[in-house]
């Protein structure tokens, strides 16, 4: 299974050939590489998989990915049987 991870971009270093971006996913940090996503600038959200930006994403399919990784981490966080109302 692949796991991708919607952020948005704060910095972005180096030139056309190999751009790496600094994303923000909810107070953490990472590097990405751009290769994938040319046309990304900051302020912008992309879906990041192992270090590599995939998808360039709208602000409207950002905030509904973000709300639903808060959803899972909140049924992750919940005691032994408190998620069985969810289901």
């Amino acid at each position: 299974m692949c796991l991708a991870v919607p952020g948005r971009v704060i910095a972005i270093d180096g030139d056309d050939d190999f751009r790496t971006a600094r994303v923000d996913f909810d107070g953490v940090t990472r590097d990405a590489c751009l290769a994938f996503v040319p046309q990304v600038r900051v302020g912008d959200y992309v879906l990041v998989h192992v270090g590599f930006a995939i998808a360039h994403l709208d602000e409207g399919a950002a905030r509904q990915a973000l709300e639903t990784w808060q959803t899972v981490a909140a049924l992750d966080a919940a005691p032994d049987g408190a998620d069985d109302a969810v289901r």
